[in-house]
């Protein structure tokens, strides 16, 4: 069933290409894009119901009927925000020309002004046709026949067993405080007459809940629930009477006391003599802040929470507007005439929308989090998703779930996985031919975790109609199948991987160069960022991680061609710079091993070129040190002669080439100059902490060397007092790179340094110069 899905979202998809460029048709009721997508969910969802198959059914079929009722609120909130708006009456210039004007002409001009009061009652009837289907009270033949009839047999019989029963019979007897009931029966039926009303006015189903009413031989609660009607009379609206209104121009319809009728609702509900479910029908029938707890009583879905946080919203923008208007008979009587319409200016009423659109924003907010008794939780993606098409934040949307899925916090091994996916993937391209704005990044995120699951399920022809759809963004999607293939390819799968990028058409050194970026971005994302204490180093550092793998195996991708080696080059200083700022230096010198040697031939791009050149010299000296030591841990004692002298002359040789390219490197600008200016991009700040870490360290370990050899060449003390002088020198600055965090490198090279003035007095006498002036 489900690959049956996936074809028919397809045909769907593609019938909608053909027609691109007719919005009209894309957002067409009927057959646009969206209808045809909540049709699909509706005959899977029969077919599912008429033949269960699987254990997870009722899961699947849930989750369908929510994809059905999101493609149902996108068909119902498009089309407006697509379409011009039309001119239209301000409320207070009708209300300036005729206080009479009646309040459902009030309450339209009122609408039009405010384009979110509109979506809200947009998004509220969408409520009302997703909305369960109301119960329906068992048939009755009477008003409440039990209670009369236990009544009428106590009369009769003079007995008094019925004495805990009503006397009268008008709607109020069971309210007047005095104790009495209805029969049991009776009871239970107005219960259930109660709740479904309810039902029905959370539906949207008013006609039904008067016709409801009436055969339930109870036309007052018809009466009731009519009340909430506006008063619509169009014979003294001010609106041009059509032919066929000629007979009937002088009818009118809804309540021309609601302002009243609202008043008496509110106190109902507020009313704990009454019980409960007569209070929540009052409160549905008239919503405000004042009744909201009321109403929220009987909210047991996410939908029914925003159904009525929403209906409470619409009905207390409408009172505001029209109780800060004034003017209208029909609300305040000849006393609002004669005092007339307030003016407010287009200023104060644009600024009064604005603060209560930011009062909306919040209101729904709090939705995100709201206890849910049953259904799907406030937290669930559709119920998410539903809340930001409604607040228009269907970008913000697409890159969430981009994200999640790029983060992998979005489990693939759910059910869920696959629907929503191909829920979002289909969201993306519908917004797109609407022109909708749509994070292009997002987009391929989305699109790309989609032809995953199509690939999973086997639906290996539909993918390429998708990976076709992201047109301009061909050269990305590949790329990011590249990048998909991680660490579980070895160099020659990728290279492979690579080459058929031509097959598809597509300039595979720009595949290179992107994927290599992708793959760089991606690694970044997983590695701390490059800050905080610097690194010490002489720890011992662990092995590398996935992400470190990752980042330092996305050279690859940019030395397979000489066409790309100016890419390679950039691209390798960048990983060399993060590998070096975060103290893996192993990780730095395995990256140079990897890199092909025309690149430090390249001199089109020159300071990248001398940037490179510039830790080449590093590695250079870094492998020199680390045989230093290699080869002063071969000096055992009991060497013969001429194995000591080869020894000595090879120990002497590292040493010297050692102090000559550390001394070479320490008094040129390596990497970057004029350390104390840390301002600039990130580029520099982390030379300038490449610096930091590397210039402290290179003299410490030269001039512990030049000291742990002075006993067998004494001249060594010499050039390590030199050292000192150099760090000191005012030329090359040196002494700004110790000046890092707490300042703790250089005071272990001042200690080092007083410890070498003492070894040069070892030989005798008390000038501790003596071995500088030698």
């Amino acid at each position: 069933m489900a690959d049956a899905l996936y074809v028919q979202c397809a045909e769907a998809l593609a019938l909608a290409q053909s027609m691109k460029d007719d919005l009209a048709a894309l957002l067409h009721p009927e057959t646009g894009l969206a209808p045809r997508f909540k049709q699909i969910c509706r005959d899977q969802i029969e077919e599912l119901e008429s033949a269960p198959t699987y254990e997870n059914v009722s899961e699947e079929i849930e989750l369908l009927r929510l994809e059905e009722n999101t493609w149902a609120l996108l068909q119902a909130v498009m089309p407006a925000r697509k379409t011009e708006p039309s001119n239209f009456d301000y409320a207070q210039d009708l209300l300036q020309q005729n206080p009479y004007t009646p309040t459902a002409t009030i309450a339209q001009a009122i609408l039009n002004a405010s384009p979110v009061l509109t979506e809200l009652i947009v998004v509220r009837e969408w409520l009302q046709e997703t909305a369960p289907a109301p119960m329906q009270p068992e048939a009755t033949t009477g008003y409440w026949k039990f209670t009369k009839h236990n009544i009428m047999q106590a009369l009769r019989t003079g007995s008094s067993a019925r004495t805990g029963l009503v006397k009268e019979m008008d709607p109020d007897a069971v309210n007047r405080g005095d104790g009495r009931s209805l029969a049991a029966d009776d009871s239970s039926y107005e219960k259930g007459l109660v709740q479904a009303l309810y039902g029905h006015i959370r539906a949207g189903r008013l006609d039904d809940a008067v016709d409801l009413c009436k055969r339930a031989h109870q036309p007052w609660r018809a009466a009731s629930i009519r009340g909430s009607l506006l008063l619509y009379w169009k014979a003294i609206a001010n609106e041009p009477l059509e032919d066929d209104d000629e007979d009937d121009g002088d009818a009118w319809s809804g309540n021309p006391n609601r302002r009243l009728w609202k008043s008496t609702c509110t106190r109902a509900a507020l009313n704990t003599a009454l019980a409960d479910y007569e209070r929540v029908l009052y409160a549905a029938l008239a919503p405000s802040p004042q009744t909201s707890l009321i109403l929220k009583s009987a909210c047991r879905t996410w939908e029914d929470h925003l159904w009525a946080q929403i209906s409470i919203m619409c009905e207390e923008k409408q009172t505001m507007e029209m109780s800060r208007l004034g003017g209208s008979f029909w609300e305040g009587g000849m006393y609002a005439v004669e005092k007339g319409a307030r003016f407010v200016s287009r200023a104060t009423m644009e600024e009064e929308e604005e603060q209560w659109e930011e009062e909306v924003r919040t209101t729904l907010d709090s939705l995100k989090s709201v206890h849910v008794e049953e259904g799907p939780p406030a937290d669930h993606p559709f119920h998410f998703s539903q809340l930001n098409i409604i607040q228009d934040k269907t970008g913000s949307l697409l890159e969430i779930f981009a994200e999640g899925l790029q983060k992998q916090s979005i489990q693939t091994n759910t059910y869920e996985y696959a629907p929503m996916c191909r829920f979002f993937a289909h969201l993306c391209l519908f917004l797109r031919m609407i022109d909708v704005a749509v994070p292009p990044d997002a987009v391929v995120v989305i699109l790309e975790a989609y032809l995953q699951v199509l690939e999973a399920a086997g639906q290996r022809e539909l993918i390429a109609m998708y990976a076709g759809a992201l047109g301009e963004n061909a050269v990305s999607r590949y790329a990011l199948f590249l990048v998909s293939l991680e660490l579980s390819a070895d160099i020659a799968e990728r290279r492979l991987a690579l080459t058929r990028a031509r097959e598809h058409g597509l300039d595979v050194d720009s595949v290179a160069a992107v994927t290599a970026e992708m793959t760089m971005n991606k690694a970044l994302e997983l590695l701390p960022a490059l800050r905080g204490p610097l690194p010490s180093m002489t720890t011992l550092q662990p092995p590398a991680s996935d992400a470190e793998t990752f980042f330092l195996r996305s050279i690859e991708w940019t030395t397979f061609s000489e066409a790309t080696y100016d890419r390679a080059l950039e691209q390798a200083n960048h990983i060399c710079r993060y590998f070096l700022a975060t103290g893996r230096v192993q990780l730095a010198q395995q990256l140079l091993n990897m890199l092909p040697n025309e690149l430090a031939a390249i001199g089109e791009l020159e300071e990248q070129a001398t940037e490179y050149l510039h830790y080449r010299q590093f590695f250079s000296i870094w492998e020199i040190l680390e045989r230093i030591v290699e080869c002063q841990a071969l000096g055992v004692s009991d060497m013969n002669r001429d194995t000591r002298n080869a020894w000595l002359q090879d120990y002497k040789l590292l040493i010297d080439r050692g102090h000559e390219q550390i001394i070479k490197l320490l008094t040129t600008e390596w990497l970057v100059s004029d350390v104390e200016n840390t301002a600039g991009d990130a580029r520099r700040r982390a030379l300038i902490r490449i610096r930091q870490i590397y210039i402290p360290e290179l003299v410490i370990r030269l001039h512990f060397t030049l000291f742990a050899s002075r006993d067998r060449f004494p001249e060594n003390l010499k050039l390590l007092l030199q050292l000192v002088n150099i760090v000191a020198d005012s030329r090359y600055k040196l002494y700004e790179d110790f000046f890092s965090d707490s300042g703790a490198r250089l005071d272990d090279y001042l200690n080092a340094v007083r410890q070498a003035i003492l070894g040069g007095l070892e030989g005798g006498g008390s000038d501790p110069f003596r071995i500088v002036l030698a």
